[in-house]
């Protein structure tokens, strides 16, 4: 199912919220080969921003507290310009939440949010990730959207994070931040099809949940082989 339809597809077959302890994988210290990726923290994204996820804030202390856990870490932005692609502004007539067609398939479309420089695009003030070593800012070519970590929506168009990870001898990710039914959901996926474990840590996220699009997420996730864990997993190992 292609990542711009499975939010409306997960209203129309009635997928309801699986139980996080189907997903718990049991404590898991991270090794030196493991890192954690914090996704699109940013301004935009928490109360008060230009597209808010309820409850966004929430993610702050707790990804504070794992970074302490972590040898490596990497950060991402959205990073768009203004018009960008993903915008309802771009459309005559078209609304936010609505959809459109473009080269690479169907684009949900969005408010205006994250444009380049903006303070709305900088990362939450509190955000403290003094190891992180690497910023993927995504989303940036104005055609195209960019929802992963690793690549772009037209599947052909890659970050080169998993490049780095590689060259790192990184084998497992961690993935945390906003939201948990669009980019987090899309960069563990895109981890696993690029080889690395991955495990999602719930309560290191919160969803957008537009029609259902949380319970197909984590469907989805769940079949590409994504794994279901709290922070305490982490934080107690």
């Amino acid at each position: 199912m292609h990542r711009r339809t499975f939010l409306h597809a997960g209203a129309a077959f009635g997928l309801v919220a699986l139980s996080p302890q189907l997903f718990a994988a049991g404590q898991r210290k991270p090794a030196a080969n493991a890192a954690l990726i914090v996704v699109d923290v940013q301004n935009c994204f928490i109360e008060g921003g230009t597209l808010p996820v309820k409850g966004g804030a929430e993610v702050v202390p707790v990804i504070n507290k794992l970074a302490g856990a972590f040898q490596n870490v990497v950060v991402t932005q959205d990073w768009h310009t203004p018009g960008h692609a993903s915008f309802a502004t771009a459309y005559p007539g078209k609304k936010p939440f609505e959809t459109t067609a473009l080269k690479y398939g169907t684009q949900v479309l969005w408010p205006d949010h994250c444009v380049q420089g903006t303070d709305d695009a900088s990362l939450h003030k509190d955000l403290k990730l003094p190891t992180a070593q690497l910023v993927i800012r995504k989303g940036y070519n104005k055609g195209v959207d960019s929802y992963s970590a690793f690549e772009e929506a037209d599947h052909k168009t890659v970050t080169g994070l998993a490049g780095y990870l590689k060259a790192r001898g990184i084998k497992t990710v961690y993935v945390t931040g906003l939201a948990t039914d669009f980019c987090v959901a899309w960069t563990a996926m895109d981890a696993r099809k690029a080889g690395f474990e991955a495990y999602v840590i719930e309560d290191a996220t919160r969803a957008i949940d537009l029609n259902g699009s949380l319970a197909a997420a984590w469907k989805q996730m769940t079949a590409k082989g994504v794994k279901r864990i709290q922070s305490a997993d982490v934080l107690s190992a």
